[in-house]
């Protein structure tokens, strides 16, 4: 049984695999310098974006920047807090923030990371 643990929100960021800051994969930096309770990117199989290039990853398809989604969950106070940084990261990007609760699996321990 899970435990709430109260209001949480919820940051998405998509990003391309092949966009990067400071020679860095943009997803890494996103995810890293968040400094919130979690954050993990994950990739995509498909997408576009407003050029309406569609980036896929099958056989014959030159496309290699596939879509990546960039996930934060924190505390309101602490995601806002973050959001002046990500102007910083993503120039042509989409974020979407949602409101949500946080839940801990039942038996881990307060500070467990």
């Amino acid at each position: 049984m899970t435990c709430p643990t109260g209001p949480a929100l919820r940051v998405t960021v998509f990003v391309g695999e092949s966009d990067t800051w400071h020679r860095k994969p943009l997803y890494t930096e996103t995810a890293h310098r968040a400094g919130v309770a979690g954050a993990r990117a994950f990739r995509g199989i498909a997408g576009f974006g407003a050029s309406s290039l569609v980036h896929t990853r099958r056989l014959l398809s030159l496309s290699e920047d596939l879509p990546v989604a960039v996930v934060i969950v924190d505390t309101e106070e602490k995601v806002r807090a973050f959001l002046p940084r990500l102007d910083e990261l993503v120039a042509e990007s989409v974020v979407v923030l949602d409101r949500c609760e946080a839940v801990r699996p039942a038996g881990r321990a307060e500070d467990g990371g």
